[in-house]
């Protein structure tokens, strides 16, 4: 018994026995849990899985309690409805006649036929926008297209032109915009270089006689062989501008050009030769015309290399802010000042700054015949009632000042006219703004009048920086001298890495100006070119400054055509202009684009600085119009969120 119980308890403690016990006590347990949770699942459906799983460790309180199964819901799949198949490729890849085409938008091929399609991407405003792979050249009748002055379709709306409406912009409608590239006259040539082409331009560039046939005897212009030639006249100075410009300082020794004058408006221009020879003298005179019956005269001025733009006293304010210009000239540009109650001599009140002079040559001035001096009259109450002082008349010039501040237009009589204007009126409200016959109020602060002489006058903050309407106060000058340093060092880098003195400028244009830094820079770094500065009508009006400082500029709505001739620009810089113009959804990139084509000179130069979502655009615009382009990194580095995009418009 003893040798019996000894072997059971032996049988009990092997392996093999402990093995089958738990792999019984096992089998129980499972086969109770079953039993227990038949009644709630009486159905399970169980599935294989196809792919590797891993095992995941349960929680502590997961391993007490097994989780409730849940069950699976079975998905019935909808029969699909019968293919519209587009295309000529039927299910197996063979070629089928029978075949739809999907719907489209006629008015895309309507405004869209000039380009060859590549494919299709969407815009925010439309929804869809056709990518093109090359735009085409526009017809040869639109070489010297200018949209907002050429729109013969709305002026021919117009209900009266008496005023010349006719000549104001008149942009076409969205849709309607160019589409095309504006074609070169034939045998177009590299224009010749500043300062060369003061005097001569080629022939082929501007192939226009009129202004010869006209103007011949009045020493403006002359053809020689494959030139145009400017012997520096005019229909006032025949004898040369430099010794008008001579005239006018001995007459009036404090106008000081180059010092107290720096920023003139040349009205009713010609072919600026005011304009070319008062730079010489440090002035930067801005050279206005209609395109009139003369309608090459800024064609003429830009290819000359003088700062010049497509403009006219009508019936709107000029694109220039109040207090702009330290002397305004007019010889013999036709315009009538005391026409509706002096409604255009006002407007030169409001452009001219307070204390600056104001020099009209013209057949009143000197001649006594008897309309002649009712018109001469008429001028002497005219500039009396707005409290001008004639400082000086002289042969055919006649020179005014206007006061420096509002003491004069205060104590006149009550009633007198023209009234002052009304508190409530921006004087630098300009877009599309029409115009007042009342006087516009000098600022109590002085404000335009107290600026510094030249040079200094670029680099010094003037106090019309307090009255820009922008997000900064305290900061502000802080932030003028900041940008100009920052252009300053860019500029410089561009001028060293890139070789911008050999490019031989001369028209250049900053497309999203600020205060003027970055022409202010190319001005320090001795680049011998003028800037005219762009200031967008979505931003903070920058202009009072710009033209404190001894600049020029203009405002200007980008989603609309520039007035300015076609090939004009031998650079256009933007910073930060796209990605901006691209959040307000007004117009499309290429819009802006294909106007940038159209100013731009052959051979002419294009510099971008913008956000990295924008550059996959330009570049696609820019090989599509046929310009050779490169993507640049700033000094950021890669990975920055600017860059450099460079194009060349090649001959």
């Amino acid at each position: 018994m003893k040798f019996l119980s000894t072997t059971a308890n032996d049988v009990l403690k092997t392996p093999t026995f402990v093995k089958i016990t738990a792999f019984a006590l096992v089998s129980l347990s499972l086969l109770f849990l079953l039993n227990h949770y038949s009644s709630s699942y009486s159905s399970l459906t169980f599935s294989i899985p196809t792919a590797l799983t891993y095992p995941v460790s349960p929680s502590p309180e997961s391993s007490l309690v097994p989780p409730p199964l849940k069950k699976k819901k079975i998905f019935r799949v909808p029969s699909l409805p019968p293919v519209e198949r587009m295309g000529v490729v039927d299910e197996n890849g063979a070629m089928s006649e029978d075949f739809k085409i999907g719907e489209f938008n006629s008015s895309l091929v309507d405004d869209l036929g000039n380009f060859s399609v590549k494919g299709e991407v969407k815009d925010k405003k439309s929804g869809v926008r056709v990518r093109v792979e090359k735009y085409k050249v526009c017809e040869q009748s639109m070489s010297e297209y200018i949209p907002c002055l050429d729109n013969v379709e709305e002026i021919k709306k117009l209900n009266s032109i008496v005023r010349g409406e006719k000549y104001e912009r008149h942009c076409p409608e969205e849709g309607k915009g160019l589409n095309c590239l504006v074609p070169w006259p034939k045998g177009y040539r590299s224009p010749i270089p500043w300062p060369k082409s003061r005097d001569e331009v080629w022939f082929s560039n501007v192939p226009h006689t009129r202004l010869v046939e006209d103007k011949g005897g009045q020493n403006w212009i002359s053809r020689k062989n494959d030139k145009f030639v400017f012997p520096g006249g005019g229909t006032q100075f025949i004898h040369g501008a430099d010794k008008y410009l001579n005239q006018i300082s001995e007459m009036v020794p404090d106008i000081a050009f180059g010092y107290n004058t720096r920023v003139a408006l040349d009205i009713g221009c010609g072919v600026a030769s005011f304009g070319a020879f008062s730079m010489q003298r440090n002035v930067t005179t801005l050279s206005v015309a209609p395109k009139d019956v003369h309608e090459n005269q800024i064609q003429f001025a830009l290819e000359r290399g003088v700062p010049a733009m497509v403009a006219l006293f009508a019936t709107r304010r000029l694109l220039y802010p109040s207090q702009a210009f330290d002397m305004i000239h007019c010889s013999r540009c036709r315009v009538n000042w005391t026409r509706d109650d002096g409604i255009l001599l006002l407007e030169v009140n409001r452009l001219l700054r307070a204390g600056g002079y104001f020099v009209w040559a013209a057949q009143p001035v000197y001649k006594h015949e008897e309309i002649l001096q009712e018109q001469w009259k008429e001028m002497e109450n005219l500039t009396t009632s707005i409290c001008w002082e004639l400082v000086r008349k002289e042969g055919y010039i006649a020179i005014w000042r206007k006061p420096l501040n509002n003491s004069c237009y205060l104590s006149r009589d009550p009633g007198v006219e023209p009234p002052i204007c009304d508190s409530n009126d921006d004087p630098d409200n300009v877009w599309y703004v029409g115009l007042k016959a009342c006087i516009t109020e000098l600022p109590s602060t002085g404000y335009g009048a107290n600026v510094t002489k030249w040079p200094a006058r670029l680099h010094f903050p003037p106090d019309r920086l307090q009255s820009i309407k922008m997000d900064a106060f305290i900061s502000r000058k802080e932030l003028f001298k900041a940008e100009s340093k920052y252009w300053n060092e860019i500029i410089d880098s561009y001028v060293r890495a890139y070789h911008w003195k050999e490019f031989k400028l001369r028209n250049v244009m900053d497309m999203r100006a600020g205060f003027g830094g970055f022409a202010a820079a190319m001005h320090d770094l001795q680049i011998d070119c003028w800037v005219m500065n762009v200031v967008p009508v979505n931003g903070f009006n920058t202009l009072p400054v710009l033209y404190d400082r001894g600049l020029i500029g203009v405002m200007h709505d980008w989603c609309e055509p520039f007035d300015t001739y076609p090939r004009t620009y031998d650079l256009l810089h933007a910073a930060g202009l796209f990605s901006v113009e691209e959040k307000r959804h007004k117009c499309n990139i290429s819009t802006i684009m294909l106007e940038m084509d159209r100013m731009l000179r052959p051979g002419g130069l294009v510099y971008i600085r913008d956000s990295v979502s924008v550059m996959g655009e330009l570049q696609e615009i820019a090989t599509a119009m046929g310009w050779v382009s490169a993507l640049h990194d700033t000094s950021e580095g890669p990975h920055a969120s600017w860059k450099i995009f460079m194009s060349e418009k090649r001959m």
